[in-house]
């Protein structure tokens, strides 16, 4: 089984909106719809859950009825935070598929992921064990520790821009958070932080540049740009 996991639970305070950023409508859907259209779409995805910020269920239920996401067959309940929002996802699905299913962890607000990222990111899970979908890092790096100065950088080819989905074996990102609970590790930035904080190894799938994830409202111009080119 392929199941994909799509992280819903936040309620966007950096976009600085009244509805949150993963329900906000763009180009006549929200864009959340946007995100599942395409795992809805792509042939080798079995099933959806979303990990939906509390309120949103009925809503999100509706939508995907009004819109065809009929892959979608799970809701787990959105934490406060991100980690938690996993958790919550995982531990359903544990309890309802295979442990050796691959499950792709995603933002709901990176609608532009492609079905070459999801092609790749599940044929290294099968490859490796995991694979976290990663871009080069074509910038140069400094550190900062006041945030005004520097006079360190860090060498651009030993980083990789990390983005999503991240695919793992169910039983292995279901025990990795069982394990960070137990030592209290809380508030990981994302599921490969979390097993590289565990000294467990991820290997990368290839990204985009287009594959942007949309926090701030800069991010939603650059997201409507890349829909009307798609649309010519």
């Amino acid at each position: 089984m392929n199941l994909v996991l799509i992280i819903a639970g936040g309620s966007g305070v950096r976009m600085n909106g009244r509805v949150p950023k993963q329900f906000m409508n763009i180009s006549g859907r929200p864009v959340i719809i946007h995100t599942l259209s395409v795992f809805q779409k792509n042939k080798n995805i079995d099933a959806i859950c979303v990990a939906c910020l509390g309120g949103w269920e009925k809503w999100l239920q509706k939508s995907a009825e009004k819109y065809g996401i009929t892959k979608l067959r799970h809701i787990a309940a959105g934490g406060k935070t991100g980690q938690e929002s996993i958790f919550n996802g995982l531990t359903l699905l544990g309890n309802l598929y295979p442990m050796d299913s691959v499950v792709l962890i995603h933002d709901a607000v990176r609608p532009m992921v492609s079905d070459e990222i999801i092609n790749n990111c599940i044929r290294g899970v099968k490859k490796y064990g995991n694979a976290v979908t990663a871009i080069d890092c074509y910038d140069a790096m400094m550190i900062t520790s006041d945030g005004k100065t520097s006079h360190q950088f860090i060498p651009r080819e030993l980083l990789r821009r990390v983005q999503a989905p991240q695919g793992f074996k169910l039983s292995d990102i279901l025990m990795a958070h069982k394990i960070a609970n137990n030592r209290n590790i809380k508030n990981t930035v994302t599921s490969c932080t979390l097993m590289a904080e565990l000294g467990w190894p991820v290997y990368f799938s290839r990204g985009s540049e287009k594959n942007l994830k949309l926090t701030y409202a800069t991010d939603i111009e650059i997201f409507q740009a890349l829909l009307n080119e798609n649309d010519k």
